[in-house]
């Protein structure tokens, strides 16, 4: 890549991270709300690189993301309370209906998956949609990796703050 593209591609970055400071300065002045804002800067800058986005197709794939992630948080939220109300007190047919809808949730995320794939397809390449949910998942766990790393290192649990 040259350095006239690097350029501009930092450049459309930095326009983009500032076009969404401000929801991000919307979470409140609480250091966990500020710490949300700076995770989610970083993904937005690892998949950005990662997928290697223009700065046009960055603007019609931001919305469309975040879209996408809202609804795979709820649904993702949504099995973690399922989780955690598995208790000893619970009737079989309690556990099997739980786990039942457990598994409603995670066809539904499959289905989510499945529609924004399409979804993205209008607006980035097919090529760019498979680093995408590369991407995805090696940011996950280069976060785990940072956060469950030797004690104190968890100030440093977000890629590219090094």
């Amino acid at each position: 890549m040259s350095y006239c593209s690097s350029v501009f591609r930092l450049l459309g970055l930095l326009a983009l991270l500032l076009a969404l400071a401000p929801d991000a300065a919307a979470q409140g002045g609480r250091r966990g709300g500020q710490r949300l804002g700076q995770l989610e800067n970083a993904k937005i800058a690892f998949i950005t690189n990662r997928v290697s986005l223009t700065q046009d197709q960055a603007q019609k794939f931001w919305p469309v993301y975040n879209e996408f992630s809202t609804r795979r948080r709820e649904l993702n939220r949504s099995s973690r309370v399922l989780r955690r109300d598995v208790s000893e007190n619970m009737s079989d047919q309690q556990i099997r209906d739980n786990l039942n809808q457990s598994f409603a949730l995670r066809q539904q995320e499959l289905n989510l998956e499945k529609e924004y794939f399409e979804k993205f397809q209008k607006v980035i390449s097919l090529r760019q949609v498979a680093q995408l949910f590369v991407a995805e998942r090696d940011f996950t766990r280069e976060v785990i990796k940072r956060v469950s790393g030797a004690p104190g290192q968890a100030s440093q649990a977000i890629p590219g703050d090094d």
